[in-house]
């Protein structure tokens, strides 16, 4: 559909390991084994397995997506993009609603890992705009943002792009129109993805993968749909054939 060979589809797809603990994820990764894509860990287990589990997972050669969404005062922002850095993830993310010096400091702590002839990697970083599972009416009754959410998360994404960083987290319906404001090379990282007849869970913003990458998405987070099934491997594979 897309002309993407099956590895660069496979590269497109960030499986996220929404597991209490390493044991829990460790069948997954098995199951996967062999297919190059993205590993997203979140809060959840890395609370629980540590910077421990990272390193195994870039000793198995996956990519790293590590999403912590850090929102916090700059100075403590740039020391926990520092620390992340020197984990050798591939990605990690901030939160937009921090604001623009936050995230400038974020980069900051990436620039203080990587100099010096460290030989560490430079991640890609990116900026959360609005979680997937928000509303129209979260936004404004709740948050206190008025406004549509494109345009929350549009102002979020300009604030990212000019605080350095290279890209956003966003849903796959503000794709086409964060790269218009923000240029085709500024990355869009799109959880909200669902497989045609899979269940939508807390997800509201929501498309399929074959819909997510016609509107031009980088990256796209799965989880439930592929950890979830009976048949994990099956189900990235599919997935996969949806977008070669």
């Amino acid at each position: 559909m897309a002309g993407l060979t099956r590895e660069e589809a496979a590269g497109r797809i960030m499986v996220a390991l929404d597991y209490p603990e390493a044991g829990a994820a460790e069948t997954l990764l098995r199951n996967l084994e062999g297919i190059p894509c993205y590993i997203k860990v979140g809060m959840q287990l890395f609370y629980s397995a540590g910077p421990g589990f990272i390193s195994g997972l870039k000793d198995r050669g996956y990519r790293v997506f590590l999403d912590l969404k850090m929102h916090d005062i700059p100075n403590t922002v740039k020391g926990g993009a520092s620390s992340i850095t020197r984990l050798g993830v591939d990605m990690f993310n901030v939160h937009g609603a921090g604001g623009q010096g936050m995230m400038e400091a974020a980069m900051e702590g990436v620039e203080a890992a990587t100099s010096g002839g460290s030989g560490l990697q430079r991640p890609i970083v990116i900026a959360v705009t609005q979680l997937t599972s928000t509303s129209q009416a979260v936004l404004n009754d709740e948050i206190g943002i008025a406004g549509s959410v494109e345009d929350a998360v549009i102002r979020y994404a300009k604030l990212a792009q000019a605080a350095g960083l290279n890209g956003v987290v966003a849903s796959p319906q503000e794709v086409k129109t964060i790269k218009a404001e923000c240029g085709a090379e500024f990355k869009t990282v799109t959880p909200g993805i669902r497989p045609a007849g899979a269940a939508l869970n807390d997800q509201t913003r929501i498309m399929t993968p074959g819909e997510a990458l016609a509107q031009g998405t980088d990256f796209m987070v799965i989880g439930r749909p592929i950890t979830g099934a009976a048949d994990p491997r099956a189900a990235i594979e599919s997935i996969i054939e949806e977008l070669v």
